[in-house]
């Protein structure tokens, strides 16, 4: 295993992926919580980051830059707090459609969802329990008209939205976070919390580390599966996957087809959008193969497993030297 690799997973694990700048609405707070400076560069030294993990104490000493949750909490802004010892991480792949997973996706400590996917109708497959929910800008439009299942009866949930810094400025320019405040004025105990651009550029700093690639240059859009993925890193100790492919699965000529998303049914084929955004060199796209690769090596490492279709990574395979007898 390369050092590059070994140093981003640490990285991916200890810190880059704690999501969130300040709530809009903090817990149990009605109101936005006022931005306010940096503290001294406290956070600026390489510290000591501890983390419990079942019974055992890891402690990993990284450079204060990627230390993404510390750099937060030298701050006066409120960082997401909320860990989980086991996740289920839901997708929105037709996979899921008769898998019969809702039991056991509900039985799971905390259950995590991406963009609109619904749980109305859908229950016996995906579970109708949610405890977060990660969403991209160019969803929150199908948030809001969808917001009497979607907001109203989240029961608790926290909500994470990201997309580019032009979007989310506070200015009044920003097209995303002006929605936010309306969405904050309609529903105002909303647990709801925004990625800032600071840390938008931590997560493409680690896409480059895993994969070599630099998002810019290669018209790259992160997918919310790698946001939701690496902020489930951060807060779950284990995560179980429901709904997602191995990488090489649409390169078998047999591979089932399904839809893109499994709400809905008459949609684009799920392989066809990832090896077409993969392949896309024209414009932005997702690089849905690539991020799957990282998501294997990561579970290599981690405690990630993989459900409907079950897989799990196969072993590194290591060259060692021809041995030849002497004599």
């Amino acid at each position: 295993m390369s050092q590059r690799y070994r140093g981003a997973r640490r990285t991916a694990r200890a810190g880059v992926p704690v999501v969130t700048g300040p709530p809009l609405v903090a817990a149990g707070e009605g109101k936005e919580q006022p931005a306010s400076r940096p503290q001294p560069a406290a956070c600026e030294k390489p510290q000591t980051c501890s983390r419990l993990q079942g019974s055992t104490r890891l402690e990993m000493k990284l450079p204060g830059e990627s230390l993404l949750l510390l750099a937060m909490l030298c701050m006066s802004l409120q960082p997401l707090k909320m860990h989980c010892k086991s996740c289920a991480l839901v997708t929105s792949s037709g996979h899921l459609l008769g898998s019969k997973q809702g039991d056991k996706i509900d039985q799971t400590e905390c259950v995590i969802r991406m963009n609109d996917a619904p749980t109305r109708g859908y229950g016996k497959d995906v579970g109708n329990k949610t405890s977060l929910r990660v969403i991209a800008h160019s969803s929150i439009q199908r948030i809001l008209r969808n917001r009497n299942e979607l907001l109203n009866m989240s029961h608790g949930a926290v909500f994470i939205f990201w997309g580019p810094s032009s979007y989310m400025r506070r200015d009044g320019k920003g097209l995303v976070y002006n929605n936010l405040q309306l969405m904050n004025q309609i529903l105002p105990q909303l647990k709801a919390y925004m990625i800032s651009r600071h840390k938008m550029l931590q997560f493409d700093d680690l896409f480059k580390r895993e994969t070599g690639k630099d998002r810019k240059i290669s018209n790259t859009w992160l997918s919310t599966g790698w946001f939701t993925m690496t902020i489930a890193l951060e807060l779950c100790d284990r995560i179980n996957v429901y709904g997602m492919v191995p990488p090489d699965f649409c390169r078998d000529p047999n591979h089932l087809s399904v839809p893109y998303h499994y709400y809905e049914p008459l949609g684009p084929d799920e392989c066809t959008m990832y090896i077409s955004h993969e392949r896309g060199r024209k414009g932005s796209h997702h690089r849905f193969i690539t991020e799957k690769r990282v998501f294997e090596n990561w579970a290599r490492t981690f405690n990630i497993h993989f459900f409907q279709p079950d897989w799990k990574p196969e072993p590194l395979t290591v060259n060692h030297p021809e041995i030849k007898m002497v004599g």
